[in-house]
């Protein structure tokens, strides 16, 4: 009868740690703080344009060769120095920001909190040389990773809703 006794204490201080541990975890995430976090990611990887602050956007983009990105007109951008070769349109004064809209944000983290993925839709409205150069009714889904305290996309797709 002794030992059935100190099992069950056993059992039940395993049981008792194991909460503890478990609710310091969930603590530690505070799962709309993160949000927020990456919703603000989110919008400098696009509102960066406006006043082409460069390193806003680069901020907010993986700066290594696994970053990937796939864009409507099958344009395929792989690693870092591949997606900074657009710098010279964006950068250009023939390339206007106009404004950007993102609708439906829906955003997801993984169990370990490290990793964050996300669709919406999206219009962007530019300009080059006064033409319009936008993306309307946009697909846009992503992959977010959190570094050194920060959420980083190292990945993104891009795709027209009517196709």
């Amino acid at each position: 009868m002794k030992n059935s006794g100190n099992t069950l204490l056993l059992f039940m201080a395993v049981v008792l740690i194991m909460l503890i541990s478990c609710q310091g975890e969930n603590d530690a995430f505070n799962i709309e703080a993160e949000k927020l976090l990456v919703y603000e990611a989110i919008h400098n990887s696009i509102g960066w344009a406006k006043n082409k602050d460069i390193e806003l956007l680069y901020s907010v983009i993986a700066n290594d060769s696994n970053y990937l990105e796939v864009d409507p007109h099958e344009r395929v951008v792989k690693g870092f120095q591949d997606f900074k070769r657009n710098e010279q349109f964006w950068m250009s004064s023939d390339f206007k920001a106009i404004r950007y809209e993102i609708k439906d944000l829906n955003i997801n983290f993984s169990k370990s909190g490290d990793v964050a993925w996300f669709f919406c839709m999206l219009d962007d409205i530019n300009e080059w040389k006064g033409q319009p150069v936008n993306w309307e009714n946009t697909r846009w889904t992503g992959v977010l990773e959190k570094r050194d305290n920060s959420w980083i996309i190292v990945q993104m797709h891009f795709s027209y809703a009517g196709s």
